[in-house]
């Protein structure tokens, strides 16, 4: 029988645990029992970690030092004492984000303060939370009062004119900031500098020189480039714990772990990451970009720094002269792009925005990746379109509507209500795990650009732009909460830009869409409002 070698460790954190809880409860400072005991403070800190065994001698005296007999104590070691409102915070979505275990609240229980502490702290974040999400809520009505006010007032004012006219207050909220995220920080970032960044360009181009690479790269010559930078790279099983992890680099010890999960399209994006990740850290005035940006949340300059690393990637597997040259004869033919050079149909689309060097200019596009449930979870605006902040967008995007024809490209000319014209086209990509769709990943990629550069993009071939365009286009919008739009059969809720007037006596084909009443059809509702019989 092989014996545990772990054991005699779990009993030594055990028993050093329950001496320290021992001695706090009787608020005696670890130095003074350490001389009582005849042994050093450093030696007795040591023991209290679980890092030094205890002899029975010593042992002796530290209980009758505590004046607790041996077999209630040794009884006490396996009782899993925690806080009770430390043990409360396991069920908390954040905690469980940080991979906090029973093990470790164990040991903030040994310091009562500490544990008091993050307690309040938590619940005062969760309090501060909770009062923000009650602040938007108050602020969302009191501009939904303010535009039914204003609404009437103008009205009543002005007989001639509908309520849409003077129905917006001169300022709506969707100026408030409240949803700024790191993420909107990356996006800014990006906007600024056209999400073209030189230095990484060069440093791409210098790698492949090395190499001496053509067109199509396997993920070897990847491998051994990073090994050349001092990086051992492994390709491991993924394991239950960490099923979703699929790389893993220590910069300090140079080693790189990815998961044998990962296709070859995959896999040579993560190593290419990595060189990036590699270079950034050893020069940071690789992107002096960076420089200039300052960063309102602590996470943006990470989540900057991971885009960075992924843009080098991008020109690495997708070098610009060559890309850029292909790009134009192809007609920005996405499918046929990924074919040529082996890489991702979402990766292609990415690099598609790159193209924003002076002497070699693309035509500007904007990109964003869907789920099936409208989630935005990645946008790039070089065409000035707006995208909505948080979650919900106009479901008659392109993007969105491509999940109806899985199979085919969807393609569609738009118009939003400032009269801004767009062409777009979007395709759903499927990655299957185990065989169902319903546990791996959906998404719907969607590029677009102003409606009349479409002539330059093969997608727009038998669609050429219409003469009567505003007939044509199909009338799309930010977001159902910020669209002006008072016709569209699809409004998933009322917009802020519109009083939300309610009418028993007048159905429209959707519940959320605005009254767009005259002057003596509101008085008559006011007057019902007042007097129910009126209306009888």
């Amino acid at each position: 029988m092989v014996a545990n070698p772990s054991a005699p460790t779990k009993i030594n954190a055990n028993i050093g645990r329950r001496l320290r809880e021992l001695r706090i409860e009787r608020e005696l400072q670890q130095a003074d029992v350490a001389r009582k005991l005849g042994v050093s403070a450093a030696y007795m800190n040591l023991i209290e970690k679980g890092k030094r065994s205890v002899q029975l001698p010593l042992l002796w005296k530290a209980l009758e030092l505590y004046g607790i007999e041996l077999e209630p104590f040794m009884a006490s070691l396996g009782e899993a004492r925690v806080e009770d409102s430390l043990a409360k915070l396991l069920d908390e979505p954040l905690l469980r984000s940080l991979a906090i275990s029973e093990e470790d609240l164990r040991t903030l229980s040994a310091e009562p303060k500490a544990a008091t502490t993050i307690t309040a702290l938590f619940n005062l974040y969760k309090n501060a939370r909770t009062q923000l999400d009650q602040l938007l809520v108050a602020l969302h009505r009191a501009e939904r009062d303010e535009a039914e006010k204003h609404a009437l007032e103008v009205e009543l004012s002005t007989p001639d004119l509908a309520v849409r006219e003077g129905a917006v207050p001169s300022r709506s909220v969707d100026d408030a900031s409240f949803h700024y995220t790191p993420f909107d920080e990356v996006i800014d970032f990006l906007q600024a500098n056209e999400n073209f960044f030189p230095g990484l360009e060069e440093a791409a181009s210098k790698l492949r020189r090395e190499g001496i690479w053509g067109r199509r790269i396997v993920s070897d010559d990847i491998a051994r480039a990073l090994e050349r930078l001092g990086v051992k790279v492994d390709i491991v099983p993924p394991t239950m714990k960490e099923a979703s992890v699929i790389r893993r680099y220590d910069a300090e010890k140079g080693t790189l772990t990815l998961s044998a999960s990962l296709l070859e399209q995959r896999l040579k994006f993560q190593l290419a990451h990595t060189i990036g990740l590699r270079l950034i850290d050893e020069d940071p005035q690789l992107v002096p970009e960076t420089r200039r940006f300052l960063a309102r949340h602590a996470e943006t300059p990470r989540l900057v720094k991971i885009h960075l690393a992924n843009y080098f990637a991008g020109a690495l597997l997708l070098p610009y002269d060559e890309f850029f040259r292909e790009v134009n004869r192809t007609r920005y033919d996405v499918e046929l792009l990924s074919d040529l050079f082996e890489m991702s149909y979402e990766a292609v689309a990415h690099r598609i925005c790159n193209l924003a060097d002076p002497k070699k200019r693309g035509i500007p596009m904007h990109f964003l990746r869907s789920d099936i449930g409208g989630n935005i979870s990645k946008r790039y605006a070089a065409t000035g379109i707006r995208f909505p902040t948080g979650t919900g967008s106009c479901p008659k995007w392109a993007v969105h509507m491509a999940f109806l024809t899985p199979g085919v490209i969807t393609r569609q000319y738009s118009i939003f209500p400032d009269g801004s014209r767009y062409f777009c086209f979007a395709k759903v990509i499927l990655q299957p795990e185990a065989g169902s769709v319903m546990k791996g990943t959906v998404y719907g990629i969607g590029l677009g650009t102003h409606a009349d550069a479409a002539k330059h993009l093969v997608y727009a071939d038998g669609m050429p732009l219409p003469q009567d365009f505003d007939r044509v286009a199909i009338p799309v919008g930010i977001s159902c909460r910020f669209c002006e739009r008072t016709d569209c059969s699809q409004r998933a809720a009322p917009s802020y830009k519109f009083a939300f007037a309610v009418d028993e006596y007048v159905k429209k084909d959707n519940v959320f869409s605005p009254m767009l009443a005259t002057r003596s059809e509101l008085v008559q509702l006011r007057k019902r409002e007042r007097d129910p019989r009126d209306g009888a």
